[in-house]
Order: C-alpha cells, then sequence, then structure tokens
C-alpha cells in the first residue's frame, strides 16, 4: 500500500473513535488509508461512522455510495457484556453488520475486502486452553448471541463479497472504558485505592494488547485472506488473580480484594484462550506484545 500513490485508499472504519478504532485509524493513516470517520459514538454505542448510524440501511447505502470505500473495517459493537439493553445486542452488532453489506450490494459498489469484528465469546464455555477456529460455537450471553448470529448471517455474504470475521479474544490498552476489568484493575492501582471488589478471580483469559490487535487488523487488510474466520489472540491466559499479582509487583502497592457476589455471573466464562496457529500463518510478521509490558504501559510505570 503505497501512501504517495495518485489515488489515496479510502477506508471506511465503523466505531473508529472507539477504543480499538482509535489505535487502527492511527496505524492505517500512517501508511496513507484516508479513513472516512465520524462524530463520537451516541451514549457509549459505537455504532456510527462516517455520519451514519448503522442500524439505518438508508444511511449506510448513503455512506458507501459516497465513500466508494477500498477497505471497510467493521467494529462498531455494543462490546460491554453487562450492557442492560439486551435488544440493542441484536441491533447493532447484527442488524448493524448486515446493513453495510446490503448497503454494497444495494450500490454496486465491492470493496477490496471487508474485515468484520465478532468476538471469542461466541466459543463460550470450552474446556481448553487453545481453541481454534474449527470449535463450534455456543454463546452464553446476549453479547456472545448477538456475535454468534451475525457471523451465520454474514457467512452467507462470502460468495458475494471479499468479507474476513475475526474473532478477538480479550484485550486491554489505554484509553479502554473501566466498565472492563482490566482497566479497573489498572485504575485502582494507579490511584492507590486500599481495595477492590471483583467477581470471580479464577477465571482466565487470553488477553492481548490493543497495539498488538490493530497491528493484526492491519496485517489481515493487506493480507490474502478472505472467506474465513480468524482468532486474533496470543494463546497465553491469565486470572484475575495473576493480573492483581503483576500490578502489584509493578507498582509496589498491595490492594485488599473483595468478591462481590453481584460481579460473579452464572453465565461467565471461566477459561478463554485461543489458538493463534491460523493467525501466525497469515500474518507471521505481526508479534504479541508481552501482557506484563501491557501492564507497565497502562500504569505507566
Amino acid at each position: 500500500m503505497d501512501p504517495h500513490s495518485e489515488r489515496s485508499i479510502r477506508t471506511l472504519v465503523t466505531g473508529a473513535s472507539g477504543f480499538t478504532g482509535s489505535y487502527l485509524v492511527e496505524n492505517l493513516a500512517a501508511a496513507g488509508h484516508a479513513i472516512a470517520d465520524a462524530a463520537p459514538p451516541v451514549a457509549g454505542e459505537q455504532s456510527q461512522a462516517a455520519g451514519l448510524d448503522i442500524v439505518s440501511l438508508e444511511q449506510c447505502c448513503r455512506v458507501i455510495d459516497s465513500v466508494r470505500p477500498d477497505y471497510i473495517v467493521h467494529l462498531a459493537a455494543i462490546s460491554f457484556v453487562g450492557h442492560e439493553d439486551a435488544l440493542a445486542f441484536y441491533r447493532v452488532n447484527v442488524l448493524g453488520t448486515l446493513n453495510l453489506l446490503q448497503a454494497c450490494a444495494d450500490v454496486g459498489h465491492t470493496p477490496r475486502k471487508v474485515l468484520v469484528a465478532s468476538s471469542a465469546n461466541v466459543y463460550g464455555n470450552v474446556a481448553s486452553d487453545a481453541i481454534d477456529e474449527t470449535f463450534p460455537i455456543a454463546p452464553v450471553n446476549h453479547y456472545a448471541a448477538s456475535k454468534a448470529a451475525m457471523e451465520s448471517l454474514v457467512r452467507t455474504w462470502f460468495d458475494r463479497l471479499p468479507v474476513l470475521i475475526v474473532r478477538p479474544f480479550n484485550y486491554t490498552g489505554r484509553g479502554q472504558s473501566p466498565n472492563f476489568l482490566v482497566p479497573k484493575i489498572v485504575d485502582h492501582f494507579a490511584r492507590r485505592e486500599t481495595s477492590i471488589s471483583l467477581g470471580n478471580l479464577d477465571i482466565a483469559r487470553d488477553f492481548s494488547d490493543v497495539r498488538y490487535v490493530a497491528g493484526v487488523y492491519q496485517a489481515l487488510l493487506e493480507s490474502a485472506a478472505v472467506g474465513e474466520t480468524v482468532n486474533v489472540c496470543t494463546g497465553r491466559p491469565y486470572t484475575l488473580k495473576q493480573i492483581l499479582d503483576m500490578s502489584a509487583e509493578l507498582t509496589g502497592h498491595e490492594l485488599e480484594v473483595h468478591v462481590d457476589p453481584a460481579f460473579v455471573r452464572q453465565s461467565d466464562v471461566k477459561v478463554l484462550a485461543g489458538s493463534p496457529a491460523k493467525l501466525r500463518t497469515l500474518v507471521p510478521n505481526v508479534e504479541p506484545i508481552e501482557f506484563r509490558d501491557t501492564l507497565r504501559w497502562m500504569l505507566d510505570v
């Protein structure tokens, strides 16, 4: 991708002003992409891009026809599992995604690639520490169910558009909402609080650094991969207790931990760790960032 080419590469990133989008946009802009973006998301829902609300097919058609993007990266979603409006998961995550694809068809535009972000939560409670893309999906909450439904419907477009589905496992970094566990823990250590209330300390997640995820998405855009699904992960799970211990070691500060039953969801996936084998084959030059280094960056120590 030559930033000095006569015609700039036009890339539509939904959710561009969100947590992941801000890092990806920075990468893509540095590589010469002209980014189609919009105002910040409304009411905490990353559902806007290029002045559109993705739940409106009419607006999606207008924007796709106007921008005629070379690439579409669809990050816009309601991503907080504890979001209170269950129907909103399906309106934004399922219908919003389908609207973007339908809009391409309706205005007669075929991008070079459409990268659609799903979630490793679609796997549900799997007794494995190396979940690969062949594992069956078994969502256990509305967020995961909406992503699973989205994937199923997106696959029906594989013969019509060059679509690639990514299933990111958990990731974090600076700028992530404190609604999420790692930023909450980091914030408590940074403010040197005396205690913190959490849920099940034994749940384990395959945590990546958002900078790594953004690098993977960019590399996958530039790859030949289409018409398939790929995990985005490191293959290394960490429990909340391990994260607390690392944060204490990095800051020299100890927190008293209270397990609050209100934070313990019965539908919580106990261990979620992926196999990055396929990802490494597709983008072998993108190296993961050590999670301790991610925490050090977030804690600014």
